[in-house]
């Protein structure tokens, strides 16, 4: 019984650090409300906002489901916001190596966002367009 335990404590162990290296980015999530708040505002520039290595961020939309996501990203990430079940906001994925290191929920405010054409951003191509829904 005492080797079953510390298996599935291991286990467990393993599987909560896999997520837990993954930081939820406040900060970055209150650089871009303040950004998107001002109206003058049409972009956001999240390099000069991430103060952290990242090579490749993915735009989640709404409603993308746990499938898109990890299809977008090409590996395994449990999204811990539910954006398959929202519409209040957008998840930014930021990757270095081909790993997930950090994420942000970024609160629509009345307004979409998108990253035209391109699949992801990098930090020499990371502009998000802000298309707000009044005027």
């Amino acid at each position: 019984m005492k080797p079953l335990t510390i298996f599935i404590i291991s286990l467990l162990f393993l599987v909560g650090c896999n997520q837990s290296s993954v930081q939820h980015n406040t900060e970055l999530e209150e650089s871009i409300y303040s950004i998107v708040k001002d109206k003058n505002n049409r972009e956001v520039s999240i390099k000069s906002l991430a103060n952290f290595n990242w090579d490749k961020a993915i735009l989640f939309l709404p409603y993308t489901t746990q499938e898109g996501i990890n299809e977008q990203l090409g590996v395994d990430f449990k999204d811990p916001s539910n954006i398959d079940m929202r519409d209040d906001i957008y998840l930014l994925v930021f990757l270095n190596d081909n790993k997930v290191v950090q994420y942000a929920e970024i609160n629509r405010q009345k307004s979409d966002f998108s990253i035209e054409e391109k699949e992801f951003l990098t930090p020499s191509n990371d502009l998000i367009n802000i298309e707000r829904y009044y005027k």
